[in-house]
């Protein structure tokens, strides 16, 4: 009998929480955005190394960088439906999405191509799990996730001989005390970009 109750009680709270989940919807993973920021450089020096185009260069002129954005960093769950369903609903204070972006340029659209084959087998064979790779209208997009992580990075082709290198995590709580523009957004410290690319 008193292991039917306890059975019950563990039940009871296990579906209080549950629901709880679904009324306040789950809670975002507090992380510090610039150590996130760095893990997401590293990621793109992978994808990069995974490339093999020495020969390219950095496109100076590509407005990506690093970003912690508010941005798209709504409120979940049933409590909060009026807001999902708005046109524009409020973000989460305290919460931002974390990104980094570089491009490379000289890459020529076969170039372009035969990297991006390239990488997408490295990477497999590095035990990243590819999730998309596309060709439309001469351009190629592939998109990865390292192991043991829930980021992703994408390798973009672009007419003119662009190269985009893209790493994004999903929205991340700040820690208590991290400072916050007016927007929500944080500042970062500067991009870190692979060794061979840097001035």
């Amino acid at each position: 009998m008193a292991v039917t109750l306890a059975g019950t009680a563990v039940l009871s709270v296990g579906l209080v929480r549950i629901g709880l989940r679904v009324w306040e919807g789950a809670p975002f993973p507090v992380a510090d955005p610039a150590v996130t920021a760095q893990r997401l450089d590293r990621h793109t020096w992978q994808a990069y190394d995974a490339l093999d185009l020495p020969q390219a260069t950095l496109d100076t002129e590509w407005g990506g960088g690093r970003k912690a954005e508010a941005y798209g960093c709504e409120y979940r769950g049933l409590s909060h439906l009026g807001d999902e369903l708005s046109d524009s609903p409020p973000n989460v204070p305290g919460v931002v999405s974390v990104s980094t972006e570089w491009a490379l340029k000289g890459v020529t659209e076969d170039a372009g191509q035969a990297a991006l084959r390239r990488a997408r087998g490295a990477l497999r064979q590095r035990g990243w799990r590819v999730t998309t790779y596309t060709s439309l209208d001469h351009s190629i997009s592939l998109s990865a996730t390292p192991p043991h992580s829930d980021a992703t990075v994408r390798l973009d082709t672009y007419p003119r001989g662009r190269l985009a290198v893209s790493a994004s995590a999903g929205c991340v709580r700040c820690p208590q005390g991290t400072p916050v523009d007016a927007t929500g957004d944080v500042t970062l410290p500067p991009q870190q970009l692979p060794v061979r690319l840097r001035g």
